[in-house]
């Protein structure tokens, strides 16, 4: 699924390079639930931006499902993205203006799909997890977990492969953010591939096959 080889993200600090993330190499596997843990400022969240095709790395090769990413045009790293990869975001980075079902509708909006058959998808999405009575909430009517559930619901929306979840429950409380990872569970078990970044090691050892740890860029397992 996902093969790293020397994989570095560097940034310009005045006259030099602060690397975020030093020569990875790691490999994971179709249908692994992987934890990426770390101190605040370790990298956790580069390496998952630079999976999700969000951020270029500044050097090593990165390939998904056996294509070489690192290098491919913009219009095609976006197809990466739109195709094969679901994002979930500790902030939820939901649209304030559109209701939950339009929110959740947006990954598909220049998909082959009709109108019709993105909305269906969209309530059976909402009611999948859990606020098909909430179709017509905007994010400001919406508790934190329902907000995140939204955005899981939109992540599923193109069907991934792949769902990267950055910190989703760092805006939770301990029951709500329990549940929502017990979603990501149930997702890890129709054969998707999940990395969730975690400061929280309860819940990273009662739900990933694996724990990979990051400190000052540099990648050790468990």
């Amino acid at each position: 699924m996902i093969e790293s080889q020397e994989l570095s993200k560097a940034y310009p600090k005045g006259s030099h390079q602060a690397f975020a993330l030093r020569r990875a190499t790691f490999t994971i596997r179709r249908g692994e639930f992987v934890a990426i843990m770390g101190p605040s400022g370790s990298g956790k969240s580069t390496l998952l931006y630079v999976l999700g095709c969000l951020v270029r790395p500044t050097g090593g090769v990165y390939r998904l499902e056996g294509r070489e990413v690192s290098h491919l045009a913009e219009q095609e790293l976006a197809h990466v993205r739109g195709q094969r990869i679901g994002f979930v975001f500790q902030s939820f980075h939901l649209l304030p203006s559109l209701s939950a079902l339009r929110n959740v509708e947006l990954p598909s909006l220049y998909s082959k799909q009709s109108r019709r058959e993105r909305r269906e998808r969209a309530q059976r999405l909402l009611g999948r997890v859990g606020l098909g009575e909430r179709l017509d909430y905007r994010p400001t009517e919406l508790s934190g977990g329902e907000a995140q559930r939204v955005a899981i619901a939109r992540a599923l929306m193109n069907d991934p492969t792949l769902i990267l979840a950055d910190e989703p429950t760092g805006n939770l409380d301990s029951a709500t953010g329990h549940a929502i990872i017990d979603l990501l569970t149930e997702l890890h078990g129709e054969s998707r591939t999940v990395i969730l970044v975690t400061h929280n090691v309860e819940i990273a050892r009662h739900s990933a096959d694996r724990i990979l740890y990051i400190r000052d860029g540099v990648l050790a397992e468990e």
